[in-house]
């Protein structure tokens, strides 16, 4: 494992994004079978670096961790690898964009989780904005989980969105209504 990926993910403040968290996107990867091989490791490459910076304080940490991919991938995968890194910034993909919708499609796939597990997701989002105050963050987190209730899909990759898509509806809308003051 790269020396350096290990470092960035090993930051302090960090309580969802983690190492953990790629390890879960990685397993998720596993689980798509239909990829021939340099697509798997374009994919794979970008879980890996999706979230290599992480300030909850800055707005650039995709374009970051866009960056340091591409400076660590072979450079004829480099290009795709930050391309997909930068999805995750929103988690918007063209419709045409297959692995860009796996890319969004795993990177969101802790919505689906199991009730609990999807709790402790959002404490763990809650602890890494603890500087955020609770009303500004109340706001500000339902707000974006309001914006992905208005999809038309929260999972553009179909085999994710077949087996994820209504749970994570449910427990966006549980979230939403434990935000309320």
């Amino acid at each position: 494992m790269n020396e350096q990926l290990v470092a960035c993910y090993a930051t302090p403040g960090r309580h969802y994004h983690t190492f953990a968290h790629v390890e879960a996107c990685l397993r998720e990867l596993d689980d798509i079978g239909e990829l021939a091989g340099d697509e798997r490791e374009i994919l794979r490459h970008a879980l890996l670096w999706h979230d290599a910076v992480h300030d909850p304080r800055r707005s650039d940490n995709e374009a970051q961790s866009a960056a340091l991919a591409k400076r660590n991938c072979d450079p004829a995968i480099g290009d795709e690898v930050a391309r997909l890194v930068l999805l995750t910034k929103d988690h918007g993909v063209a419709a045409d964009d297959r692995l860009g919708a796996i890319m969004v499609s795993i990177d969101l796939s802790v919505l689906g989780a199991p009730p609990d597990a999807y709790r402790r997701y959002a404490a763990q989002i809650r602890q890494e904005y603890a500087h955020v105050p609770a009303d500004q963050y109340r706001v500000g987190r339902a707000g974006l989980l309001a914006a992905f209730l208005q999809r038309p899909v929260i999972y553009p990759f179909a085999p994710i969105r077949s087996r994820l898509e209504s749970a994570a509806r449910a427990n966006i809308r549980d979230e939403i209504r434990r935000l309320a003051p």
